[in-house]
Order: structure tokens, then sequence, then C-alpha cells
């Protein structure tokens, strides 16, 4: 890879290449203090957000006035970034969109104030593609937000703002939010840690209740399998989700021997290119070096789902349209939406008459997920459908109908999880011909976050992935 194309934020300063936790527990030991975290922190930024263009608001002072006072939560005032879908208090909240005018939030969100809970201090927001409609960051709002393995490619979307911060080295843990995916699309692009957990182990953003499934999912992306632990189990000790298994404390203790189905086609059969299926195989050979049981297996689901949440998507872009003022704010100006949320209108319309029947078996989807569950205990597969993407291939100035020709080649496995409502983790796990990181996502059973994640730690463990970071020390 040309060295010019890549972007590395890491130095010899307070923060080095420790991961959330190594500096939280540095914090609380008086090593290290949180002001002096902070500062190298915003220096990290300042050196790099020029390049990558994933900050949307900077708020340093304040994050550094913060930084003078002990902070409550397990993270002791590790910075981070929420993500430019999220109300921030006193930041304006632009969704990534023209459509908007950015007032200044009165409060914070839910999903921010979970994150902040923990003991994480804002920095500010980080970029998102138009109200987080796509799998790349890009906008007419922004600009481009530039992937620091290689600033010629795509982040992914829609957290990757986050992503591109986290990767870079800018911080160690950054918010994202998922509907189709846009937690693990940018964290397998970018090669880190996404986890999509349960539905319910964090409260999500409420959805209409006449949709099939509330899809939204907050999380955050991270460099390591610990930091994303560690996330869950600080959420879960403040808001324990009671229907589930708990997630708990951190353990090195080994997973059982487990039963692992390999799927590497998607919903109609076709498989995946021939890079991506080779990773998938090499993460199932180490699976099996480990005690594991694997499966290779044809696609189970059934071959319409694809185009059945491709149209709950269109819905949520109708809905964005006539109900943005209400919902967002009163000045919103629909007339400047991009052409790709244009493009999902129109399909809305144009399939008006399909989506009660197609509503109706995505309702139905979460039980036929579970079924996979009788027999294997986790799901392995690609991230993504294809390597990761040049910027462009999904910008703003590209038409509606081949953006929909491409976001469909390029998400086969994300979405399944959002219906179901079942945990799912991307994990780096290789790199293209190009050196550009790729991804292998683990699913398993509603409620089984802490199986995934011991399994997560175990390849983690066993693996060498940590070279992967841009930073090429180690």
């Amino acid at each position: 890879m040309d060295s010019k194309t890549l972007v590395n934020a890491f130095r010899e300063d307070s923060l080095g290449q420790d991961d959330t936790v190594a500096i939280a527990d540095k914090i609380k030991l008086g090593i290290l203090d949180i002001q002096t975290v902070t500062e190298d922190s915003i220096a990290r930024a300042e050196s790099v957000n020029p390049e990558l263009n994933a900050i949307v608001v900077e708020d340093f002072d304040s994050a550094l006035n913060r930084s003078k006072s002990a902070f409550p939560g397990i993270f002791n005032g590790v910075p981070t970034f929420i993500k430019d879908t999220d109300e921030v208090e006193g930041l304006p909240l632009y969704l990534g969109s023209r459509t908007l005018p950015g007032e200044k939030s009165t409060r914070f969100s839910k999903a921010a104030k979970q994150i902040l809970n923990t003991g994480l201090n804002c920095l500010g927001t980080s970029t998102t593609p138009e109200f987080g409609l796509t799998g790349t960051t890009e906008s007419l709002r922004f600009g481009s937000t530039r992937n620091p393995w290689n600033t010629a490619y795509s982040t992914g979307g829609s957290s990757g703002g986050s992503s591109a911060l986290v990767a870079a080295g800018v911080i160690p843990i950054a918010h994202a939010n998922d509907g189709a995916g846009s937690i693990r699309i940018p964290a397998s692009c970018c090669g880190l840690v996404g986890m999509k957990a349960s539905r319910g182990r964090i409260k999500d953003k409420e959805v209409p209740s006449y949709l099939p499934a509330n899809i939204l999912h907050d999380g955050v992306v991270t460099r390591t399998v610990r930091d994303t632990w560690a996330f869950h189990s600080s959420i879960e000790q403040n808001i324990p989700a009671t229907e589930f298994p708990p997630i708990g404390e951190i353990s090195d203790k080994q997973p059982k021997p487990l039963r692992i189905a390999v799927l590497t086609e998607n919903c109609y059969g076709t498989q995946s290119p021939s890079e991506l299926v080779e990773a998938a195989h090499d993460v199932a050979k180490k699976c099996e070096s480990l005690g594991h049981t694997i499966e290779l297996i044809s696609n189970p689901f059934y071959s319409r789902f694809d185009s059945d949440f491709w149209l709950l998507w269109s819905h949520l872009a109708f809905y964005i349209r006539y109900g943005g003022g209400k919902e967002f704010d009163p000045k919103f100006d629909y007339s400047k939406l991009e052409q790709w949320p244009k493009y999902l209108v129109s399909k809305h319309w144009k399939n008006l008459h399909k989506i009660p029947f197609a509503f109706r078996r995505l309702r139905s989807f979460s039980a036929d997920y579970e079924k996979l569950f009788d027999r294997y205990d986790v799901l392995l597969t690609p991230t993504l459908g294809t390597t990761t993407p040049p910027l462009g291939k999904f910008g703003p100035e590209v038409d509606g109908k081949t953006h929909w020709k491409r976001i469909i080649e390029f998400l086969p496995y994300t979405k399944y999880q959002n219906i179901s409502g079942s945990p799912a983790i991307t994990l780096p796990c290789a790199t293209d011909k190009l050196g550009l990181p790729i991804g292998i996502q683990l699913s398993s059973s509603l409620g089984e976050d802490r199986l995934i994640l011991e399994l997560s730690l175990q390849l983690e463990k066993n693996s060498s992935w940590k070279s992967l970071s841009p930073l090429k020390k180690n």
C-alpha cells in the first residue's frame, strides 16, 4: 500500500497504543490524568482530521473543562465522539443532511446519555451519511470521510466518522449505531471490532409500532474485543436487560466447544467474492483448531428477504421525507434531500401495494432465524458482500438506481440480525489484495451476547489481527 494514503495518529503520548480499558485503568491508578489524555486526543484529532474529514462539530474546550474533574463510570474520562445522529446538549444536530438547520440541542438523546454514563468524555460529533441511510459516509453537507487505511477508499457507513477516528488512533472507542449494519459495516472497512447487541441490551431508539421490527441499535466501535465487552458490561450494570442472560464481566474463560455454521452465500444463493470466502474459511479453520465444530451451509433464509428489507428501508426514507418537520425540526427542508433518499421514497410509492406482505414476512423472520440455532450455536459469515469500496461508489452524486443495485450487492449479511434482534459482531481477520481490512461476522441466538464475545476474545487472542492496525509497531 502507498504509505501516503495511510493516516496514522498514533504517537508516544499518554494514549500510546492502549485500548479504552488500559487507559481507564491507568487513570484510575493515577498513572495518567484525564486532562493529559484529553489534550493528547485533541492533538491527535487536529493532526489527522484535515485528511480524514471525520468530525462534524468539535467541542474541545468543553471536553477540556470536564477533564479537570473526576468521571463516574468505568472509563474514567477516556475521550470519545458521539455520532451525528444523536443529540448532544449544546451541540448542533445535522444527521449528515442539508435539510436541517443544525440547531443546538437542548438535551442528550437516550443513546448518548447511556454511552456517556459509562464515563466517556465527549470531544464532539462524528460524521454520518444523510440520515444514516447508506453504507458509506459521504454527504453533500459534509463531504467524504476517508478511510485511514487508504484515503481513496470509503470508511463504510453509516458510523464512518467514528470508525475512522478509532482506526486512526485519535480515540480508542466511539459511538455508533446500526439499522442495517451501520456499526458492523464501517468496523469491517476500518479493521475494527463492532458489535450490535441483542435488541433491548441498550435502550434503543423508538420506532413506530406498525413497523415489523425495531431495527435501530446503538453501540460502539473499538480496536479490541475487551473494550467492546467492557462497554456492554457497563451498560448492563446501569440498565440491566432482565429478559436476557447477563453479559457479565470480561473473562478469559474459554467458550465450550461450539457448533459453528459457515455461510458465504446471500439469500439468492450467490457466493461472495473469493477473497471474502477465503477469509471466512480461514477463520472457520482457526475455530476448528480451537476445538469447535464447523459445518458449511447453504443460505437457509427465504429468497425474498432482501427485497422485503429494502422495502422497509424505503419506508424509513418515506417517513423522513413526510415526517421530518415533526420528527427532527420544523425547518426541515425536504427539497434539499440527496438523490438516494429521494429514490427510496419513489421506490416506496411504486411498491406501496407490496409493503403489507413484505412486513408480514419480516415479522415472521425472527422465528425462522432462531430455528437455525436449534442446530448451531454460532453463524459465521463475511461481514460484507464486497471488499471495501472506493470513495464515490455510493456517494451522493450516484443516481438512485445505480446506488440501489450496488448497496444490495454490498450488504447481504448484516441485515438479518437487525430484523431478528439477535447479537452480531464483526472482527478484523485479513486484508484484501489492496491491503484494506476484511471483517468476518459472528452471530448467535437472541440473548447470547456473552457467547459471541467469548468466541471473539478467543479468536483475537489466537490470531495476528493486532498487526492490522494502521500503526505498524507491534
